[in-house]
């Protein structure tokens, strides 16, 4: 029975920019329901639970908050038989909101919860947490299972995603061992499971039509979250999806590498405990709309505001790197002067990869002492003879080294040994990173000697003048231990976020503040201590992970589809994103690339806002000659001075090889790119001039983007044209309006 139905105006209308921003709370015997433009939650003051609708029909039905308390066990929300709640009215950084609070509690369990919900009308989402506390004496909490928002079989809760082709978005937690961004669909696919783990974001969605949520964490400095799911057999629903702080998954070989065996976060140890007299889960964005390419850009802004982001001025770097040429470690010796100098002469030959940020020479196996401070000194002196800069590179959380050194290796840079700072596992054991006769430790960024080591690398890198930093295999301070240093520290992400904290202001206080830092093998988030990150692991440039002669690994083809759902963090978490080198001819010992392999790499690039870089031994002929027809083209160099990321018109979807991409950008003129990785068929496409914002009244020329060829015109009044692309390749254009 209706108790009674209100429109708070005073609390719930607000007015910005001159608009009226209505929400409606209709209070009922048993519940109460806030709605909004764009959703609504009911919270059933009987059950305790909390259903969420979106306008585009995405529901998430009676669900709940949970604790999961090392002593006393799980309470959830449900669990706890008195509801209240209360509703504020608040102004922040991000504009303003309205706050719902829903305490759980009563006298049986020793442990209450309070779940926040905010709604920022104009902004279109909603933020989740909740906070445990102890109840009837019992003062402390501690755990490593906390969850702000829970959809559990037990609970009758159950989500929907409506449309002919719904999805949930499966993230890895780094970009380490080449795992792959997933697309689970109904119904499912031979071999696939039917349940996972996304880590720190997902997306429910319809591959169709861009409409669904996105769901992630926007505060990252003391959980790892993950999104635990289970696909129903009934298309676009399931009974599980819980997002929950305390994230910690060990690889697991019997698996497939990116459904749970190598996707987690590599963890020997679990996730560490957080307590106190309250304990408050991982903030959570709920964004849905339409469009949820538009509500990963908020999720990707939200998360910049909240954590802070950096900014570089003027053009983007570009650079060589080493690692395509020298090896993993560089024993080859085979870029060793006056080979470097070789490689800096003919990047001085380009005029075009010249004319706008000074190029960068960045030699990737430094830290492991094949290249002496002198030696590389000198490459420095040569480089900025020839207008170009020093790179350098170093791995901060862990040291490679033989399996039976750790008891007398030194940590450089200090006194101790490697045995007194590494992380350990569950059994008190060593956690090798990398494992193997040579591996990697993982080291305690809370130790002292990992802050003597940083400023030992930095110095180092000051004295070759170095202006670009690549920082590698940070995943390994993140890791859980059973032991730090620093005791206060008591999960990964604190120990990491220190860590990092630690190593940015000792490069701004070394180096100075405009240095360019990019982060190759890292955790997704946090997000706010460099100008860039890989969006996969090394990438070695062939078409797709099933050419023959190459790796099963590391392909353009491999990189851009994880790539196409990640170009919203060009912009919002970082300046530019990097996908890696370019190679002009091959990557160390593998076979030799195509032209056409080398034009679909370089355009893979630029629809994801990446910097440019290139790995190729421009001591070759042909390497040389390809350098001059890609690498220094006009409208390439152009392009990279200010990356941007492209627009996805068409997702990566599935495990095939044969994908097939498109995306979009609205710059100084629209820009057009189509992928077609399908070695069998060609790729046709019709497009819309509207949705490609091309005005019918006039007349646009297609040109080829690095040739400026024509290749087809859009009459003034055509409201729709066709593209096509051969197998195997790519294809970039720009329309060029003519005044007629």
């Amino acid at each position: 029975m209706v108790r009674n139905t209100i429109f708070l105006v005073n609390l719930l209308v607000l007015v910005t920019l001159g608009q009226v921003s209505a929400q409606e709370l209709h209070e009922y015997k048993d519940s109460v329901v806030i709605a909004a433009t764009n959703v609504s939650f009911k919270a059933d003051l009987h059950s305790g639970k909390v259903s969420y609708h979106y306008r585009n029909g995405t529901d998430l039905s009676n669900t709940v908050a949970y604790v999961e308390d090392v002593h006393s066990g799980m309470v959830t929300s449900a669990d706890l038989e008195n509801h209240s709640y209360q509703l504020d009215q608040i102004k922040d950084a991000l504009g303003n909101g309205i706050r719902f609070t829903f305490k759980h509690e009563d006298t049986r369990h020793p442990l209450a919860l309070e779940q926040h919900i905010t709604l920022y009308p104009e902004l279109g989402y909603l933020l989740v947490d909740v906070v445990a506390s102890g109840a009837n004496g019992h003062i402390t909490v501690e755990t490593r299972n906390i969850s702000p928002l829970a959809v559990l079989p037990a609970y009758e809760g159950h989500y929907f995603v409506p449309g002919a082709a719904p999805r949930i978005l499966g993230a890895p937690f780094d970009n380490d061992d080449w795992v792959n961004v997933t697309e689970q669909s109904w119904p499912l696919r031979k071999g696939i499971p039917a349940l996972g783990i996304s880590y720190e974001f997902t997306s429910l969605y319809d591959n169709n039509t861009f409409s669904g949520i996105v769901i992630g964490s926007v505060k990252h400095d003391t959980w790892k979250t993950g999104i635990a799911y289970n696909l129903n057999a009934k298309t676009g629903t399931g009974d599980t999806l819980c997002v929950y702080g305390g994230a910690a998954t060990e690889d697991n070989p019997k698996l497939l590498p990116s459904y749970g065996g190598l996707n987690g976060t590599h963890d020997h140890a679990p996730h560490g405990t957080v307590y106190g007299n309250t304990v408050t889960s991982p903030l959570i964005y709920i964004g849905g709309s339409d469009d949820i390419r538009d509500s990963f850009t908020g999720y990707g802004k939200l998360n910049a505001l909240i954590n802070g982001r950096q900014e570089w001025p003027g053009n983007a770097p570009v650079y060589w790197n080493s690692f395509g040429v020298e090896g993993v470690l560089g024993y080859s010796h085979i870029m060793m002067p006056p080979a470097v100098a070789k490689i800096s002469d003919f990047i001085k030959s380009m005029p075009n990869f010249n004319a706008y940020a000074k190029p960068v020479l960045s030699i990737d196996s430094y830290d492991q002492d094949i290249y002496t401070t002198n030696l590389l000194a000198s490459l420095s002196r040569y480089a900025a003879h020839n207008n170009q800069q020093m790179g350098f590179y170093f791995i901060p959380f862990a040291m490679w080294t033989w399996k039976n050194s750790i008891n007398t290796q030194l940590i450089p840079g200090s006194n101790y040994l490697l045995k007194d700072v590494v992380l350990r596992d569950k059994n008190n054991d060593p956690i090798m990173y990398k494992s193997g006769d040579w591996c990697a430790y993982a080291m305690d960024p809370t130790h002292p000697a990992i802050r003597a080591y940083i400023i030992q690398q930095l110095q180092k890198a000051k004295a070759i003048n170095a202006t670009f930093l690549k920082i590698d295999f940070l995943t390994a301070g993140s890791l859980e231990s059973v032991t730090r240093f620093d005791t206060t520290v008591r999960t990964g992400m604190q120990a990491y976020n220190k860590g990092m904290t630690m190593l940015k202001l000792l490069a701004d206080s070394i180096l100075g503040k405009n240095i360019f830092i990019t982060q190759a093998i890292s955790p997704m988030f946090p997000s706010q201590y460099a100008h860039t990150r890989f969006i996969s692991t090394d990438v070695y440039s062939h078409l797709r992970n099933d050419e023959p002669g190459f790796p099963n690994w590391g392909s353009t083809e491999s990189s851009l589809a994880n790539g196409s759902h990640m170009g919203w963090v060009q912009g919002t978490l970082w300046p530019f994103t990097n996908l890696d080198v370019t190679i002009m001819k091959n990557f160390q010992h593998n076979p030799d690339l195509s032209e056409q392999d080398i034009k679909v790499r370089i355009y893979a690039l630029m629809v994801m806002g990446s910097i440019l870089g290139d790995g190729s031994d421009y001591r070759d002929k042909l390497a040389a000659e390809r350098a001059g027809k890609f690498l220094d083209n006009k409208n390439v160099c152009a392009f990279f001075s200010r990356p941007k990321a492209f627009l996805p018109l068409k997702y990566a979807d599935g495990d095939s090889f044969d994908q097939q991409m498109e995306f979009y950008l609205q710059d100084t003129y629209p820009l057009l790119a189509m992928f077609n990785f399908d070695e069998q068929k060609t790729f046709q496409d019709e497009f819309k001039s509207a949705a490609l914002h091309l005005d019918i009244n006039k007349k646009y020329l297609i040109k080829d983007f690095l040739t400026d060829a024509l290749i087809g015109e859009i009459k003034k009044g055509q409201t729709s044209f066709s593209l096509n692309v051969g197998t195997g390749d790519a294809l970039m254009v720009k329309f060029i309006a003519v005044n007629e």
